[in-house]
């Protein structure tokens, strides 16, 4: 189960990675919110700013982490102990990256990509399922 959910994961941020760099899946922001990102995306708006499929901010940067994480996960999934660390590393990392999108200070990871909005409760679902795979699962399902 270990090496599912890192191959699950894996696979799921890289497809929204690469989807990230597909114009016609982003949304800009429209001209009533434009204050609004701005001060909240402060840098990244210049950067590619946008919206995957109109509901998660994202950008450059952002997409090449969500990529690299995936490739990770992929990677990991190759081995019982590479899984087991690597969704314990993602459960913790991505926590953490939850709780700052909820903090008007960091919600653009201090200026580099945006963590704000649809992306907090994102990022805290994929924690708990990693978490739950890299913490729980091994004390509730024996590994055969």
């Amino acid at each position: 189960m270990q090496r599912k959910c890192a191959l699950g994961l894996g696979i799921f941020f890289l497809i929204i990675g690469v989807a990230g760099f597909f114009p016609n899946l982003l949304t800009l922001p429209t001209e009533k919110y434009d204050t609004y990102y701005v001060y909240r995306a402060g840098d990244i708006y210049s950067q590619g700013f946008g919206f995957l499929f109109g509901l998660f901010p994202t950008n450059l940067l952002h997409n090449l982490i969500h990529i690299t994480v995936g490739l990770f996960g992929i990677a990991a999934a190759a081995t019982g102990d590479g899984a087991r660390f690597y969704n314990r590393s993602f459960a913790i990392s991505y926590a953490l990256i939850a709780i700052m999108g909820l903090l008007p200070i960091t919600q653009s990871f201090f200026g580099t990509m945006p963590i704000f909005g649809n992306n907090v409760w994102l990022n805290a679902l994929s924690s708990a399922i990693a978490g739950y795979f890299g913490f729980v699962s091994k004390w509730v399902i024996p590994n055969y």
